[in-house]
């Protein structure tokens, strides 16, 4: 039945979005020529205030052409440095389809095919289940239905900094056990993109960051976005990222002298400014003869084929009407108030984005935010969203803003268990669980005293280390770092008297990000604590 009903969801979407001509030579408006718009500065400035943003920046597309961008805030809070349209934030996963464009020109170029196993590129590339294994194409690490859960292995990459690499992530992919079948539904994850990367750079002879560089940046004249290592002192007009600390906003994870390679770049590692993004937009709705010439017609229709169907939320379905709701090659397909969009977002700590485009119209946005900002990236997505596919609409900010608020109340999670007063177990008390643990794809953790403490620190993911509070009849462990914002409940068992302890994970709040995969984790004591 699943597999009929993925079927006739791909027919559906592909009779509803008809394939259309990406043609047209019209060049992007530059910054300075760009006249400003009242409308368009009333909604981001009723956005950046009703939800006290550090600093955002909105670029927005008619019929080809950049017809606004507006900037507000600062670099870092209390900097007194503006945020600009070359301004460079984080996009997170907007990067997976630049990741998927890298890909789209080597098959261009005859390098790969999307039907190529990822082993043959990859040898050592494992999944849980061997059939997987050799049946993985390259397509198939691009549309989210490979059977890991939602978010599996996201520790692997998330709290930054690390000690994973690309070669742990790969080595790692074989010890998750899938949520589903294989391509028989949805579940948003990012590894793959990694491997994705990690195929590209074996297919294309290159690292992955010099490819986008070659394959992309470079062609396309994006000359602000970077990958790899650099130095935000030599760059410049850097955004950082912001966290709410008591009502403020305080920067979170600031860069250091030297920005390091990321481990996540090709699922969601590059940043980019303001005109950079209006650029590569405009590469898809408008593309002059050089952007033409960068990607095969045939390359890009396929980028938007709606591939993995996607479920629908109630909300979507009252704002939206949408009805058919879709993944492509790094980019979710939709239809919204009857009209045809493709779309992405990206969210990292202290930073937001969304591209959103409307190919039948060559109108499309962008937006940009440096700080914690679910709430109003949705809802100035959506106000914008109107401007073009309901206009008479009327309803504003505040109207879908205070109906987020109305939403957030009545979803509030019933089933989580309140962490109670908490006190800190006696060494005695705690003392049958303390040593060493293993999980096979996370790594080793240590379970042990320090300074009359029980503490849980992780061997390659520093940022998960903290002290081990008793709550009731459970532990909790709350972490040293505050930017670690899911706390994590520790289970304790043994099967049998003699047998090794086990460690169990679940995060405190089951609605926390995904990428807290703790609940995938099956940590077992391998040693003393020395």
């Amino acid at each position: 039945m699943l597999g009929s009903y993925r079927i006739a969801c791909w027919l559906a979407l592909a009779l509803f979005f008809p394939l259309f001509a990406l043609a047209g030579e019209e060049s992007t408006t530059l910054a300075s020529e760009r006249p400003g718009n009242a409308e368009l500065d009333a909604i981001v400035d009723a956005t950046a205030a009703r939800y006290r943003l550090p600093g955002i920046a909105v670029g927005v597309i008619e019929d080809g052409k950049v017809v606004y961008t507006g900037t507000r805030g600062e670099l870092a809070s209390g900097s007194g440095q503006p945020i600009t349209s070359h301004t460079l934030f984080k996009i997170a996963s907007n990067s997976k389809a630049m990741t998927a464009s890298v890909l789209a020109r080597l098959v261009d170029a005859g390098k790969l095919r999307w039907e190529d196993p990822v082993i043959k590129y990859l040898p050592s590339f494992r999944m849980y289940d061997p059939w997987v294994t050799r049946n993985m194409q390259v397509k198939d690490l691009l549309v989210h239905n490979s059977g890991l859960p939602e978010g599996g292995g996201d520790l692997m990459l998330w709290p930054e900094p690390n000690r994973f690499s690309r070669a742990d992530i790969i080595a790692g992919l074989a010890h998750i056990k899938p949520a589903y079948s294989f391509r028989s539904g949805y579940a948003y994850d990012n590894l793959l993109y990694v491997v994705a990367g990690e195929v590209a750079a074996a297919a294309g002879g290159a690292s992955y960051e010099e490819l986008v560089q070659r394959e992309l940046f470079q062609p396309l004249g994006l000359s602000r976005c970077r990958a790899g290592a650099w130095r935000p002192d030599q760059v410049g007009d850097v955004a950082q990222p912001h966290n709410r600390v008591d009502g403020r906003n305080m920067v979170v994870k600031a860069d250091g002298a030297t920005v390091e390679p990321l481990v996540s770049a090709a699922a969601g590692g590059i940043r980019c400014s303001l005109d950079d993004m209006l650029k590569w937009a405009s590469n898809w709705l408008a593309p002059d003869a050089t952007q033409q010439a960068w990607l095969s017609f045939e390359q890009r229709q396929a980028a938007w084929v709606p591939r993995t169907p996607m479920p629908i939320s109630a909300r979507r379905r009252a704002w939206d009407g949408t009805r058919l709701f879709a993944y492509g090659y790094g980019w979710r397909i939709a239809d919204v108030d009857g009209a045809y969009t493709v779309s992405h977002t990206g969210t990292l700590s202290g930073m937001y984005s969304v591209m959103t485009l409307l190919p039948d119209r060559k109108s499309g946005f962008v937006v940009l935010i440096n700080g914690e900002a679910e709430g109003a990236r949705t809802v100035l997505n959506e106000v914008l969203l109107k401007r073009f596919t309901k206009p008479a609409d009327g309803r504003g900010v505040a109207y879908y803003a205070d109906e987020l608020e109305r939403e957030s109340e009545s979803k509030r999670p019933e089933t989580q268990q309140p962490v109670v007063r908490r006190e800190t177990p006696t060494l005695k008390q705690f003392g049958q669980w303390f040593g060493v643990y293993r999980d096979p794809w996370f790594g080793e953790a240590r379970i042990c005293p320090e300074g009359g403490q029980a503490r849980f620190v992780s061997d390659k993911s520093p940022m998960l280390s903290g002290r081990i509070m008793r709550s009731g009849d459970r532990y909790v462990v709350d972490w040293d770092h505050d930017s670690v914002d899911a706390e994590a409940w520790l289970d304790f068992r043994r099967d049998n008297p003699s047998g090794p302890a086990r460690l169990t994970l679940a995060k405190v709040d089951p609605e926390a990000d995904f990428s807290y995969d703790y609940e995938d984790l099956a940590f077992e004591r391998v040693r003393g604590c020395e």
